[in-house]
């Protein structure tokens, strides 16, 4: 089952732990800090588009990409209600285009874990250079294995007004492989519960393969970060944050 139809509706109900504001102040600072203070960035794998929404406040003219329409729904409601001019647009990140190329692309809250193969990444990667202005910025968050070995074969359930929802997760270390099926009950107009499920898959990615993957798709390694603080991830990191580069275009330009 494709995920994020139905559980779109709740997503930042029960993702409402996510500092968002403390994630978009700290991209913010990385993405002026390498000269980058206004003009285009595209936000990959926006889902509801509560970041999209941040960096627009900030000042950036936001371009929106996810491959779930359920999940876009939801960006272009807060974009109603914002007014904010934000462009969305519903594609695959692994085949993705756009009408020109930007000053930036952020990815945030594991959407790369959801590309389950290292050569989908690295055609992922390829497009983000491809579509970076010249020394573009490329700042996006993975799940570490330390973090799907923690969660292990646990079983999570939380319970709003709402809705509630159980999560049954299992890891599989020789795959690299996070499953978690979702059970959840929405609250309706009539106050009845309807129930639905989603079944979700992520992969395990080390920085050393992250970083070997930037460099076959041409873009520069330049930081990592133990999640959104200015820490070094190490063995117990359970998010890691890169920042890179594009550089082939500027060295086209002085050849």
């Amino acid at each position: 089952m494709e995920a994020y139809q139905s559980f779109a509706r709740v997503y930042d109900l029960f993702m409402d732990d996510v500092d968002y504001g403390t994630w978009s102040r700290f991209l913010t600072e990385k993405l002026k800090k390498y000269g980058i203070r206004d003009g285009l960035v595209l936000d990959l794998g926006c889902g509801t588009g509560k970041m999209t929404e941040l960096l627009s406040a900030a000042g950036y003219d936001m371009i929106g990409v996810d491959g779930s329409p359920d999940m876009l729904e939801e960006a272009q409601e807060k974009k109603l209600e914002s007014g904010r001019d934000i462009l969305y647009l519903l594609q695959d990140m692994r085949e993705f285009e756009l009408y020109g190329t930007v000053r930036a692309v952020v990815s945030c809250c594991d959407s790369l874990n959801y590309i389950l193969e290292r050569e989908e990444l690295l055609r992922v990667f390829r497009l983000v250079n491809n579509y970076l202005d010249p020394g573009g910025l490329f700042c996006f968050d993975f799940s570490t294995e330390e973090k799907y070995r923690q969660i292990g074969e646990d079983t999570i359930a939380d319970s709003r007004e709402e809705g509630s929802f159980i999560w049954e997760n299992y890891y599989d270390p020789e795959e690299k492989i996070n499953e978690y099926d979702l059970t959840f009950f929405l609250r309706e107009e009539s106050g009845l519960y309807r129930k639905f499920e989603e079944t979700h898959y992520q992969r395990a990615y080390t920085l050393p393969e992250i970083k070997e993957l930037l460099e076959g798709a041409g873009l520069k390694f330049l930081e990592a970060h133990k999640g959104y603080t200015e820490g070094t991830p190490g063995a117990d990191c359970d998010r890691i944050l890169v920042i890179a580069r594009e550089q082939g275009k500027e060295r086209e330009r002085e050849e």
